[in-house]
């Protein structure tokens, strides 16, 4: 399995970028995944999708060394995918109760992907909107540019909120999968250049495979996106796509 990833601050951003990417081991068996994409209104937007990306970090860590001593025989991948949420909804009341943060400073949204290796299954989380694509099918999670963030629920029972969660998508045989922030809807003409090619961004940067040898395969994207076609992304783009092995 291949894995690629890009972080790229978007053209009409000049101080930071406010998305952030993760990708990290969970003991031997599985992966986690995630994008995150802080809210250009809010306060140190950038802080939150950080901030979001070191927690995760830790639970990932932690619950690798947790898995080695308990019998997860009968526990699925939704149960897991459940305790990392529960663990970064607890971590992340505990910093604002503890920082005295403000709402608008935890304003980030969050697509998480959980794949088991061993038994090459997976599962898609979307907390707020973004896009993903599970083997060739791309869906946008869209709430109008108005995302449910997670820090919106800090202060409700875990459980009534996490049951209501409905942007979940389960994925067997993983042969080509990409999660992305919504910047990758936001690609625009940014200079002239001598083609007037079209081209479907989400679709080439989802499902193409140019550049599928180096390890900077999206990079290698984006960059022919920017001096070829004259495009860049207006907001900030974070992005991971894994291609398996057939």
């Amino acid at each position: 399995m291949n894995i690629y990833s890009a972080l790229q601050m978007g053209d009409y951003h000049t101080h930071h970028c406010e998305d952030d990417v993760l990708i990290k081991k969970i003991g031997s068996d599985q992966l986690l995944c995630a994008v995150m994409d802080g809210c250009s209104t809010a306060m140190d937007s950038h802080f939150a999708s950080t901030l979001i990306r070191k927690i995760l970090r830790k639970i990932a860590i932690e619950k690798g060394y947790k898995d080695l001593y308990e019998n997860n025989a009968t526990r699925t991948l939704d149960d897991h995918l459940k305790e990392i949420v529960q663990n970064l909804f607890k971590e992340m009341t505990f910093v604002k109760n503890h920082l005295m943060l403000d709402e608008k400073e935890l304003l980030s949204t969050l697509i998480i992907l959980l794949y088991d290796m061993n038994e090459n299954k997976g599962v898609v989380l979307s907390i707020g909107d973004g896009v993903i694509c599970i083997n060739g099918e791309i869906k946008e999670f869209d709430r109008d540019n108005k995302p449910d963030y997670l820090a919106y629920h800090l202060h409700e029972n875990f459980e009534d909120w996490y049951d209501g969660l409905q942007q979940k998508i389960f994925f067997d045989h993983l042969k080509d999968v990409s999660i992305a922030t919504d910047g990758i809807l936001s690609f625009t003409k940014i200079k002239k250049t001598d083609t007037e090619e079209k081209i479907d961004i989400p679709q080439y940067l989802m499902t193409e495979r140019s550049f599928i040898d180096t390890d900077e395969m999206l990079n290698r994207k984006l960059k022919k996106l920017e001096h070829y076609y004259g495009l860049k992304p207006t907001d900030d783009l974070a992005m991971i796509r894994m291609i398996g092995s057939y």
